[in-house]
C-alpha cells in the first residue's frame, strides 16, 4: 500500500481545512481546494467524499455522483446515500434517485443519514409529481414534533414544504413554525457544554444520538474532517467504479438540549443535566 509523504499529507490536510472552512460562505473556491487535494490524494476515500460534497454544492452533480460512487466503493459506508439521492435528482433522474434510496438498508444508517435520506426520497417524490407519497416518505419516528434533534429544523421544514403543496396551509405554517423554533434553540444552544441543557418550554432538544443540520441536499461539512492524513494509504479504485458495498454508521453521542418555545428569542439559562439515554 502506497503511504502519503509527510509533506503530501500536510498539504492535503490544508486543502481539506480550507474545503470545510469555505463550503458555506464560498462554495466554488472550497471545490478548487477539494480538487488540489485530490492531484495529491486522489485515491482517499475522505479526499473524494470532499471532491463529491464541493461539487454538488456548486451545482455540479455529475461529478458529485462520480466522486461519491468512488467514496462508497473505497469505503464501503452508506454515509453518503443521501446526497447520491439528491445529486441523481439533479441531473434530472428521480426515479434513479428513488431506486438508489430504496438499495441500500436503512436499519444500518445513522440516524441522522435515515433523516436526510427521508427528506431527499421526498423530494425525488415531489419531483414526480408523487406528493402525497412524498408525505409518506417523511413519516419517520423523528418527526415528532415534540422532540427535535439536530436534524429537526430541516426535517419539519420538508414537511412543511410538502403539506403546502398539498393545500394543506395550516399544518404547513404549523410545522414551519416548530423548524423555526428548533432552528432558534440549537443556535442559543451552540457552544453549550455536553453537561448542560438549555431550558425553555414546548420542544425538548436532544443530541444524544448527534445530528447534521441540512437543507433539501445534504451538506455536511463535519464529514470534511481528516483522521491521521499522515497515515492514509493509497486504496485504488477507479473513479468511474460504481459498486456498492453496505456499512454500520455509529451514532454519535452528544448532549442534551430543551427548548422554550416563548423564551426562543430571548436568553437562555443553562443548568446541569445528565446526557439523555434515550435509544432510537
Amino acid at each position: 500500500m502506497k503511504t502519503l509523504s509527510k509533506d503530501n499529507a500536510e498539504n492535503v490536510a490544508r486543502h481539506l481545512a480550507m474545503a470545510a472552512r469555505l463550503i458555506d460562505e464560498d462554495p466554488a473556491l472550497a471545490h478548487e481546494h477539494a480538487l488540489a487535494a485530490s492531484r495529491s490524494a486522489g485515491r482517499v476515500g475522505v479526499v473524494r467524499e470532499t471532491v463529491a460534497i464541493t461539487a454538488y454544492a456548486v451545482g455540479d452533480f455529475a461529478l458529485a455522483l462520480r466522486e461519491l460512487r468512488t467514496h462508497r466503493r473505497i469505503t464501503g459506508s452508506d454515509d453518503q446515500v443521501p446526497l447520491i439521492v439528491d445529486s441523481e435528482r439533479g441531473v434530472g433522474k428521480p426515479d434513479r434517485a428513488l431506486e438508489e434510496g430504496r438499495a441500500v438498508d436503512r436499519s444500518k444508517l445513522s440516524v441522522p443519514v435515515r433523516v436526510q435520506l427521508a427528506i431527499a426520497m421526498s423530494g425525488a417524490r415531489l419531483d414526480l409529481g408523487e406528493t402525497e407519497r412524498a408525505l409518506q416518505e417523511l413519516d419517520i419516528p423523528e418527526a415528532d414534533p415534540d422532540r427535535a434533534f439536530e436534524w429537526s429544523p430541516a426535517l419539519f421544514s420538508a414537511r412543511a414544504a410538502v403539506l403546502e403543496e398539498l393545500g394543506r396551509d395550516a399544518e404547513a405554517a404549523e410545522w414551519e413554525r416548530r423548524a423555526q423554533i428548533a432552528a432558534d434553540a440549537l443556535d442559543a444552544a451552540a457552544g453549550v457544554a455536553d453537561r448542560e441543557v438549555i431550558v425553555v418550554e414546548e420542544i425538548e432538544l436532544i443530541d444524544d444520538e448527534g445530528g447534521v443540520d441540512v437543507a433539501s441536499g445534504v451538506i455536511p461539512t463535519e464529514d470534511l474532517g481528516l483522521d491521521d492524513i499522515e497515515d492514509l494509504g493509497d486504496t485504488s479504485t477507479s473513479a468511474d467504479d460504481a459498486d456498492v458495498t453496505d456499512a454500520d454508521a455509529d451514532a454519535v453521542s452528544a448532549g442534551a438540549v430543551d427548548v422554550d418555545e416563548a423564551d426562543a428569542d430571548s436568553d437562555a439559562s443553562t443548568e446541569s443535566s445528565a446526557p439523555d439515554e434515550d435509544a432510537r
